[in-house]
C-alpha cells in the first residue's frame, strides 16, 4: 500500500473517530508507522506486519482513546514499541510523555522514534514497572497485564487525582474484583476503532477519594 492510501486510511478513521489533529500529525503518524515496520523486520517489535494492519490495529486503536487523556505527565506502561504512548503524543504534543517497557530491543526502537521524530517532552525508560518513580496524572496501558496487576506493580505511580486507562479487549469483568483497595473503576467505555472487526473497551480507574472528599463530576 503506498504512502497516500496509508494516508488517506488515516484521514479517515480519524475523521471517523472525530479527532482534529494539529498540522503535520498525519504526516509524522506514518513516520512512525514507517520507522516500526522498517525495525520491525529485525527486531520483531509487533506481530502485525502489514502498513495497512499498523494504521488501524496501532495508529488509530492508539488514537481512539485520545478524548479520555488529560493532565500534563502521562506514563505508558508496558509500552512495547510505543503504543498508544507514540501515537498519543504526536496527537497531543506539550504533554510531559514516559514510555516504559523492560525489553532493551523495544526500548532502543523507542530512543530511536523519539529522535527521528523529535518527540519533545518524550522519554523512553527501561525499567520494570514497580520499579519506576514519579507520580503522573494519566497512565495508559494497552493489553498489559490484568487490572489487579497493572494497579499492584503500578498503583504507586498515579497522581491523588490522576486517572489510569486501562485499553482491553474483553470488556474484563471477571478482573474487577482483582482491583486493589484503594482503587476504584470510574467508567468503562466500548470503543469502536475505525476498519478493526474486534471488541475494543477501555477502563477508566482511579483513586478512591478519601473520606468527607467529593469527586469531581
Amino acid at each position: 500500500m503506498t504512502r497516500a492510501a496509508l494516508h488517506a486510511r488515516l484521514e479517515h478513521g480519524l475523521a471517523a473517530l472525530g479527532l482534529a489533529l494539529p498540522g503535520q500529525a498525519v504526516e509524522r503518524l506514518l513516520d512512525y508507522q514507517a520507522l516500526l515496520e522498517r525495525w520491525n523486520g529485525t527486531y520483531n517489535l509487533t506481530a502485525v506486519r502489514d502498513p495497512e494492519g499498523m494504521v488501524t490495529r496501532h495508529l488509530l486503536d492508539s488514537l481512539a482513546i485520545l478524548p479520555y487523556v488529560r493532565g500534563a505527565t502521562l506514563a505508558d506502561l508496558g509500552t512495547g514499541p510505543g503504543l498508544p504512548g507514540i501515537p498519543l503524543a504526536i496527537a497531543a504534543p506539550g504533554r510531559e510523555v514516559v514510555l516504559v517497557d523492560s525489553n532493551g530491543k523495544k526500548v532502543r526502537f523507542l530512543r530511536e522514534a523519539i529522535r527521528a521524530l523529535q518527540l519533545e517532552g518524550v522519554r523512553a525508560v527501561q525499567s520494570r514497572v514497580e520499579e519506576v518513580e514519579g507520580r503522573f496524572d494519566c497512565i495508559t496501558a494497552r493489553a498489559f497485564a490484568s487490572l489487579g496487576d497493572m494497579l499492584g506493580w503500578g498503583g504507586h505511580l498515579l497522581a491523588p487525582e490522576g486517572i489510569w486507562l486501562a485499553m482491553k479487549g474483553k470488556p474484563a469483568d471477571e478482573e474487577l474484583p482483582g482491583i486493589p483497595p484503594g482503587f476504584e473503576l470510574r467508567a468503562r467505555h466500548a470503543l469502536e476503532v475505525p476498519g478493526l472487526d474486534a471488541e475494543r473497551h477501555l477502563l477508566v480507574l482511579g483513586h478512591v477519594p478519601a473520606s468527607g472528599a467529593v469527586t469531581a463530576a
